[in-house]
Order: C-alpha cells, then structure tokens, then sequence
C-alpha cells in the first residue's frame, strides 16, 4: 500500500517538472522544472532497483542540465526584458502534432508482439552493465558518443560569436 502511494507521488512529482520545462516561460523556471522530472525519474529507477542508472541519471543529466542551464542564462535574454507573447496557433499546432506522434507511438507499442525475454537478466551491477555495454552491445556505447559529441559541437557553435 505504502509502495503504491510513494509511487504515486514519484509520478506526479516526475509529470509536473516535465509540464514545467515545456509550459513556463522564463528559461530558468523551464531548466529548474527539467531538473525536477530528471530527479523524478531517477526516483522511479531506484523504485525500480536499478541504482546504477539512478546515480547515472543523476550525474550525467542532471550535472549536464546545470551546465546547460549556465550556457542558457549566459545566452538568453536579461530577466528583466518582459517576454514577447507566444503565438496561439504555433501552440496549437505544436500540440496537435504532439499529439499526433503520441497517439502514433501509443499504437505502435500495443500492436507489436514483444517476445518474452529469453534470459532474465538480475545483475544490474556497474560491472555487469559496463561489460554488456563493451561487449554484447558496442553499438549503443557509440552512440551515446556520437550524441555527446554532437551536443558539444552544438554547444560550441551557439557559443562562439559571430560578426555579421
């Protein structure tokens, strides 16, 4: 009964910072907000007995987002500045298509037949999931470097200053 409700609550805790990150306005009440989901999440993998990829969740995103949210302040316009108003049909239509992707997902995963794992997997452990990742499953170490190359070149492209 107790388990239920604080999972409960993990979700709700998790949902609200993601509506935060997409609905504010002010960057840093968006970045605080992600940084509450992030949090959420890593709950819900403790919940899940995955700790590794809690601390992971932890460490990598949202020490990464705290960097991002340095960048975004140092970028973004003063706080004072009062921001310009958001256009209703460029939100309607964002959400439409939001809504149109989900519902696609949704579909997709419940007319798929998964197959039953063949082997049940109970060693979480950094060990054994450094070894899987280097091992068995080299092609996803690599795109996770691909991806953090890409957001380090996107990072020093939205930094550099350009004289026009």
């Amino acid at each position: 009964m107790i388990s239920e409700i604080v999972f409960g609550l993990l979700v709700v805790v998790t949902l609200a910072g993601a509506f935060g990150a997409v609905a504010l306005k002010r960057i840093f009440y968006n970045i605080l907000s992600l940084i509450v989901a992030l949090f959420g999440l890593a709950c819900l993998f403790i919940y899940l007995n995955s700790e590794f990829i809690a601390v992971m969740q932890v460490i990598v995103y949202i020490g990464a987002i705290g960097v991002a949210m340095i960048f975004a302040i140092m970028l973004s316009a003063p706080a004072a500045q009062t921001p310009q108003p958001r256009n209703p049909r460029k939100i309607f239509k964002a959400a439409a298509v939001g809504l149109l992707l989900f519902a696609g997902l949704v579909r997709i995963l419940w007319r798929t037949t998964w197959p039953s794992p063949s082997v049940k997997i109970d060693d979480f452990s950094a060990k054994h999931l450094g070894e899987l990742l280097l091992a068995q499953y080299p092609l996803a170490f690599e795109a996770i470097s691909l991806v953090l190359l890409v957001a380090i070149l996107g990072a020093i492209l939205i930094s550099r200053d350009v004289e026009t």
